[in-house]
């Protein structure tokens, strides 16, 4: 049976190919949308890119037909057949304006014009009308009005079955012994994505297994690198940290998505790896470090100078874990690791990036590292990853559950999306780092809090 979608406001800046996502059902459009899209049109972000695509769609519906009656969207390019219409929220008069106010709601707020907009045309259609949000205060007030209720999940995975990057497989200990001897093992039935990881362990002892790594073929491999591997003074201290700097240390593995809580080193190991690559192996020229400009808490305004002073607050934690990647690594005392820092700035083998103006570029022979990855949409990911040159790698890490972008979740964010889109690509690599490394303090913080 053919559904119209009520769409609010922040379904649609969260991606502009929303219009296209509901096959051939029809979408209805409140006016009090196209008003808030009007003051998102002139943002130079990601808000005001979706607010004029979508403007521009219904412009060239607009010249096809009235869209207060609805317009076919079958010349939308990709789009469904469905009609597509803008529906107003009437006057203050009516019986929906009338139940707001019994609530104590304000008729002047754009989320209640847009419940009364969908409630009347709940009134008029005998198809079923459900209104689409991303806001959970908004779903739960239009339930209340009696409205049928929907987040739009397009872009969402199944969080509980995120795909980990690896698989705990009992192994006899006959072929333990082979494996350790051979560096090779036939996989059998198993079913494994590119490039994860097979934990195999002994089905008498627990406390004895070997890790093997999954690309192509019938085999299961050894680590390329050794057990006893290290940057600096940086060694990895558990297997899922093992497996990471395995994924990162791989020319061939172009991009690499790191999820795990705070402290499970996620951010560190890809910075180690990154400088290791580049003046170790010379796979790369040139590292480049961004993430998302999200506070914790409230914002503290506008900050002094240019681009990079601006920068160096969000940087911070990048700067923490270079200078303590550096730190004894030159014998010199005028080269601190501070200093080293700056110079490899100065250099321009490290460059430090707003996601802003990552957009548009063409990043060739680069280590890029994207941290904080669960605050970008999958739309941003996919601006972000499709800037990549020949000869670049890119790293995606995030812990999902810290999310600071409210119209995001566990499910929804465009770290997630990417681990799971991307799982049976051979130039993809993932691991999800369970325990936290940082301190005793920090493990129980994430464990408790």
């Amino acid at each position: 049976m053919v559904k119209t979608f009520v769409l609010d406001t922040n379904v649609l800046l969260h991606s502009s190919q929303s219009l296209n996502a509901f096959q051939d059902n029809n979408i209805a459009i409140p006016m009090a949308v196209i008003e808030e899209l009007d003051k998102f049109k002139k943002s130079h972000d990601e808000l005001g890119r979706h607010a004029r695509r979508v403007i521009r769609a219904l412009d060239s519906l607009r010249i096809q037909g009235n869209l207060a009656e609805g317009v076919s969207m079958k010349n939308l390019r990709n789009s469904n057949s469905g009609k597509l219409r803008i529906v107003s929220a009437g006057t203050a008069s009516n019986k929906y304006w009338q139940q707001l106010e019994s609530f104590g709601w304000d008729a002047d707020k754009a989320d209640n014009r847009i419940l009364v907009a969908a409630l009347q045309l709940q009134a008029e259609l005998s198809e079923p009308v459900v209104f689409v949000s991303k806001d959970i205060n908004l779903r739960l007030k239009a339930d209340m009005l009696g409205l049928k209720v929907s987040d739009f999940e397009q872009d969402k995975v199944d969080v509980e079955r995120l795909f980990t990057g690896f698989q705990i497989i009992e192994t006899p200990d006959e072929k333990l012994d082979q494996f350790a001897r051979d560096k090779v093992l036939k996989k059998g039935d198993i079913k494994l994505a590119p490039n994860e990881f097979a934990v195999l362990q002994s089905p008498d002892d627990p406390q004895r297994s070997m890790l093997a790594r999954y690309s192509s073929g019938e085999v299961l491999k050894a680590l390329n690198l050794p057990e006893d591997f290290h940057i600096g003074n940086i060694a990895p201290r558990n297997r899922e940290q093992r497996m990471a700097l395995e994924l990162l240390c791989d020319p061939q593995v172009k991009l690499v998505t790191l999820l795990g809580g705070a402290g499970t080193g996620k951010t560190l190991l890809a910075l180690a790896a990154g400088l290791y690559e580049i003046f170790e192996r010379k796979h790369y020229e040139k590292l480049l470090v961004s993430r998302p400009i999200v506070p914790l808490g409230n914002d503290i305004g506008y900050l002094p100078g240019d681009k990079n002073n601006k920068l160096q607050s969000w940087m911070q934690p990048i700067f923490d874990n270079l200078e303590f990647l550096l730190e004894g690594s030159n014998k010199d005392p005028r080269q601190n690791p501070e200093r080293q820092v700056s110079n490899l700035i100065s250099k321009g083998t490290l460059q430090l990036e707003a996601i802003t103006y990552i957009r548009g570029r063409s990043i060739p022979e680069h280590f890029v590292i994207i941290d904080e990855a669960q605050n970008l949409t999958p739309h941003e990911v996919k601006t972000i990853v499709s800037r990549a040159g020949e000869g670049t790698k890119i790293v995606l890490t995030g812990d999902p559950q810290q999310i600071d972008n409210p119209y995001l979740d566990a499910s929804s964010n465009g770290l997630s999306v990417a681990a799971e889109q991307f799982k049976n690509e051979k130039i993809h690599g993932h691991v999800t780092l369970r325990k936290s490394e940082r301190s005793e303090l920090a493990a129980l913080a994430a464990r408790l809090l």
